[in-house]
């Protein structure tokens, strides 16, 4: 536990749950994005278990989500116990930084002093001791006055992740793991991330951050003024008759721009980013190939199979078959295939080649098929 039990009190879950996974169509939609599906084979969707993994550290009503207006019905039908005050409704996607600030704004005005944690709502982790254990520690490095991030212990020399390298080891009570982060590293080939991963020093960059909020709107502001002005005048209509048309006039002028360029990686620079290392599994579930991968891993099936009574027929095939449509598919002989069948459409790929889905999307986008997204 981190050494001033006070930090945890008052500590806020933030779930940011945006973006309608493009690597996911056609399975994931505006209408039903990512966070939304039962990806994990849990039986509840990603958001459900974020959420069911958030609640023993901060308690259900210290848990705030951040999501479009168009999903607040099914956010929040998932989400039964998420207090009304906690359900912040973007009008648009404005990228992480907006989200994620706007939420710090919010809690600080309402707790100064809070410390806030940003966790992704379509992600699978597993192993909760260890994520319980990472959370605590990171909470301890934002109450000595760091900002805070979990990096995952890679697994593989994956391209498909951004790289954090670690620092000097640091002291700090509660956070006996805790290191300096030296440097962020965009999503390398496949060559410099073997270099990294059998050099070991590095860490996968799972996108969690942990801080006290008016630290992080602090950083956010040395690289946005703009946006952190437009953040504060949010902040302060919030909770007032005068939201609406606040959010109306403000919200479309804010930039859009990733939190890891506003606050993380200006704070390495700085050398006020801590990283703890997450030694839980871990999976972004950013393609098909991680859904096949995830479903397989430990069960002795090459083929994985998601779908309410999907009726597939294999024979010597391996890969993943996503069944909406209620149609048999049969495959004979194909190896490492993606198939997912939807009503209105259907795809077919290699695991190989899933990261690519998302220029399918792109097409379909500029040629006017904006009804299938």
């Amino acid at each position: 536990m981190p050494s001033n039990p006070r930090a945890m009190d008052r500590f806020y879950s933030v779930i940011p749950a945006g973006g309608i996974g493009s690597r996911l169509w056609p399975l994931s939609r505006a209408d039903a994005p990512k966070f939304l599906h039962d990806l994990s084979g849990s039986g509840q969707s990603l958001l459900r278990d974020t959420w069911d993994r958030l609640v023993p550290i901060s308690g259900e009503q210290r848990i705030m989500v951040v999501t479009g207006r168009a999903h607040r019905a099914a956010v929040e039908a998932q989400l039964p116990d998420l207090a009304d005050e906690n359900v912040v409704l973007e009008s648009d996607p404005r990228d992480s930084s907006a989200a994620i600030g706007l939420a710090a704004a919010i809690l600080e005005r309402r707790h100064p002093g809070v410390i806030i944690g940003s966790f992704a709502a379509d992600h699978v982790i597993t192993q909760q001791e260890q994520f319980t254990d990472a959370v605590e520690q990171a909470v301890a490095l934002a109450d000595a006055g760091y900002i805070a991030t979990i990096g995952i212990t890679p697994t593989e020399p994956s391209v498909g992740f951004g790289y954090i390298r670690n620092g000097a080891p640091l002291d700090v009570a509660g956070a006996p793991s805790a290191m300096l982060v030296e440097r962020f590293v965009e999503k390398p080939d496949l060559a410099t991330a073997k270099e990294y991963v059998s050099g070991g020093g590095y860490l996968w960059n799972g996108g969690m951050f942990i801080a006290r909020a008016d630290q992080l709107l602090e950083q956010l502001g040395k690289a946005q003024p703009e946006l952190l002005a437009g953040l504060l005048v949010l902040a302060e209509a919030w909770d007032t008759p005068s939201r609406g048309a606040v959010v109306d006039k403000i919200w479309p002028t804010l930039a859009k721009i990733a939190i890891d360029y506003t606050v993380a990686e200006p704070a390495a620079l700085e050398g006020t980013l801590a990283v703890v290392p997450g030694n839980f599994s871990w999976d972004d579930v950013g393609d098909f190939a991680s859904i096949a991968k995830l479903h397989s891993s430990g069960r002795g099936s090459e083929l994985a199979i998601l779908g309410k009574n999907a009726r597939v027929l294999a024979d010597s095939s391996s890969g993943i078959v996503v069944s909406q449509s209620g149609r048999v598919i049969s495959l004979i002989g194909v190896r490492d295939i993606v198939v997912v069948d939807t009503p209105d459409a259907l795809l077919v790929t290699t695991s190989e080649h899933a990261q690519r889905v998302k220029s399918v999307v792109d097409a379909l986008r500029l040629g006017g098929s904006g009804d299938v997204l």
